[in-house]
This record gives C-alpha cells, sequence and structure tokens, in this order.
C-alpha cells in the first residue's frame, strides 16, 4: 500500500470513528429513539451506504437495539452503563460509574485511583478495555497538557477543560481574542459616536450608547471573522476585558439584563505606560543593588522577550 493509500485510509478511519461518535450522541439525545430519516436529517453529509455499515457494526457491538414502530425502524442507544454491566467484571463496573459522575468535566487518573482503591497496572488495564469498548474516552486538558482527564465516550467537554473558544489544539489563540477584543470595541465606539449626534441630550445619548452582549454577538457573527461558533457568554468574555481596560463600562438594568458602553479615555496613552517601570508600584524601591532590581524583575524581562519576538 502506498503512502497516499494509508492516508487516505487513515482518513476514511477517522471520519468513520466521528461519525459514530455523532450517531451515538445524536441518539443519547433522542432517548425514545431515532428513525434512519432523522438520522439522514441530522448528519446529511453521511451517505447513505456509510450510514448503513456504521449503524450495523453499532448493532453488531450491542450500542444501539432496533425496534419496528409502526412499519418504520426506530434506532434506539443503549445505555454505557447497561454494555458495561452486561459484559465487564467488577472492577470495570467501579472505574466507569466513577467517570460517569464526574460528567463533561472529566476526572483525572489519579483520582479514579484514590476512589477505586485499585493500582496502577489494574486501572491501565481497566482504562484501556474501556476505551477499546467504546464507553469513554480521554481528553487533554489545557490546565495541564501533559495530563488527560476521562469522561464517557457521547460527552462534549466542558469549555474548562477544551479552553472553548479562546484555545486551538490546546493553543491559546491570542491574536484571535485580540482581534475580537478590537471589533467589540469598535461596535460599542460606533454606537456610542451615533448616539452622541442624534441626541443632543447627554443624558439619552448615554442611555442610547449602551449595547447588550446579545447586540455585541449579533455583530460579530454577521461579520464571519469567526471560524468556531461563538456564544453571547464568550462575547461577555470579551466585553468584560474592555471593561477592565478602562475601555467601557458595565451596567445592569432592573431585569438583569446586562449592558456595556464605550467610554472615553480621559488622557491618551503615554510611551511609559506602556513599559513595566512606569507603572511599576515598587518603582521608589528599585535599584540596581536592592532587593527589587531591574536584574530579577520578571516584569521587565517578560516585557523584553515579548519586544525581541515581535521584532
Amino acid at each position: 500500500m502506498s503512502a497516499a493509500d494509508k492516508g487516505a485510509s487513515t482518513s476514511q478511519d477517522s471520519s468513520s470513528s466521528d461519525f459514530e461518535h455523532r450517531i451515538i450522541a445524536l441518539g443519547q439525545s433522542h432517548p425514545n429513539g431515532i428513525s434512519d430519516k432523522d438520522m439522514a436529517k441530522e448528519i446529511p453529509e453521511l451517505p447513505a451506504a456509510q450510514r448503513a455499515v456504521i449503524i450495523n457494526k453499532l448493532l453488531a457491538q450491542g450500542y444501539i437495539d432496533l425496534f419496528n414502530q409502526g412499519g418504520v425502524l426506530i434506532y434506539k442507544i443503549r445505555s454505557a452503563k447497561a454494555n458495561v454491566i452486561k459484559g465487564g467484571d467488577n472492577e470495570e463496573r467501579i472505574v466507569f460509574s466513577i467517570i460517569e459522575e464526574a460528567g463533561n468535566k472529566g476526572i483525572w487518573m489519579r483520582d479514579i485511583r484514590t476512589k477505586s482503591n485499585l493500582s496502577a497496572n489494574q486501572l491501565n488495564k481497566v482504562l484501556k478495555i474501556l476505551e477499546n469498548k467504546k464507553m469513554i474516552k480521554a481528553v487533554k486538558s489545557v490546565a495541564a497538557s501533559k495530563k488527560k482527564v476521562y469522561m464517557l465516550f457521547h460527552l462534549d467537554p466542558d469549555s474548562s477543560i477544551t479552553g472553548g473558544a479562546w484555545y486551538c489544539n490546546e493553543d491559546f489563540e491570542a491574536e484571535f481574542v485580540d482581534i475580537l477584543h478590537q471589533q467589540c470595541l469598535k461596535y460599542l465606539k460606533q454606537k456610542w459616536e451615533s448616539a452622541k449626534e442624534k441626541e443632543p441630550d447627554p443624558i439619552a445619548a448615554k442611555n442610547f450608547s449602551y449595547a447588550s452582549a446579545q447586540d455585541v454577538w449579533k455583530y460579530i457573527d454577521d461579520l464571519g471573522i469567526s471560524k468556531v461558533k461563538l456564544s453571547e457568554h464568550d462575547v461577555e468574555t470579551i466585553l468584560n476585558t474592555l471593561v477592565y481596560d478602562a475601555r467601557a463600562e458595565r451596567n445592569v438594568t432592573i431585569d438583569e439584563t446586562v449592558l456595556f458602553r464605550y467610554v472615553e479615555p480621559l488622557l491618551s496613552v503615554v510611551g511609559l505606560t506602556q513599559f513595566p517601570c512606569g507603572i511599576c508600584p515598587v518603582l521608589f524601591r528599585c535599584s540596581i543593588s536592592g532587593m527589587v532590581r531591574p536584574a530579577t524583575c520578571t516584569y521587565l524581562t517578560s516585557w523584553l522577550q515579548e519586544y525581541i519576538d515581535s521584532a
């Protein structure tokens, strides 16, 4: 087999596994069962022939059950726990239950070992068996890239594990965040300028310059600058950073709606404030030979490294 053929085969296997995962997740969200027509509607990119192959495979492995309801074939996903109980030993049941309790936030291997009282070798063996049965999966956490957390196979990891929209392959998307930061600020500033032009009364202008996170989210969504689907909460997180930077203010209405508005800086940014020493609260104690000195300043070192990297 050529390298190209191997690559195509690997890609096809990965695609098939992804579709299996999606069908199982779809079945989990429809406990009363789902028809082949419904699957085709929910996963239109999956060819009918490949869908039939995957369904037959899941039927053979005992992941789904087949029922005839009024002449329509209905597929119901068996609970993962039922599969474990049916084919597993006591150790598998214990480990599975511990992982199930953790939900989509997952659980560290160390914590599983503590709760199960299994040795490292026993636990590794059980985890491998459950992974092969596609009952559980290991997910890397952005909080500790060298460690993995375990959760049920069909669950989507919590944003605290994946880092949400701000991470891609465990790397923080600083440039993407900076673009969103600029666009959110631009929207608030435009709304602020428009309110000033239309409303001569300063109080009315201030009230009309407020925008909700939903307003800003719709603006960002219409721009189409994000490859990932952002939520209102994601946009609100960015807006909160503008508040922390004193570029916007936050207000909560009587009905608990959170609003944001642009704030015009009272002073222009001075170059010295961009330098760590310019805003250092202990600058007066800094000297060449003192306890606080440039040679050991982590802030100055970090700033210089960023400057070198960007040069």
